[in-house]
């Protein structure tokens, strides 16, 4: 499976539309967490592995690949991997997302309560 990018045809879209193309990226599975996990520090393979839930090293190496060579990762001064500076906006452009989220369980919370 190739790694989505702008410009190339990815699910979703044949053109290769940015938003998608990132879509694309964002929706394979761990991808979103191991972000999430690397926002704070740098983190070695094992130590990225086990904030995973232990998951299969080889999954583990093909979305590093993948988010490093799309820049949104990558191999920290002192060993390790950490986010680039885009991988570091992406989480900030992430936010807004996560804020919004806990107020729709909140709602979803009371609205439960409500019957």
């Amino acid at each position: 499976m190739m790694t989505p990018k702008p410009g190339q045809a990815v699910r979703g879209s044949q053109t290769g539309r940015p938003i998608m193309a990132l879509l694309d990226l964002l929706g394979r599975r761990w991808t979103l967490r191991m972000i999430w996990e690397l926002r704070g520090e740098p983190l070695s393979f094992r130590e990225l592995r086990e904030r995973c839930d232990a998951m299969s090293p080889t999954v583990l190496n093909q979305r590093l690949r993948e988010l490093r060579e799309t820049r949104i990762v990558e191999m920290g001064a002192a060993g390790g991997y950490s986010l680039s500076p885009s991988g570091l906006n992406l989480v900030k452009a992430m936010l807004p997302l996560l804020a919004w989220s806990e107020e729709w369980q909140q709602m979803l919370d009371d609205t439960q309560q409500q019957r």
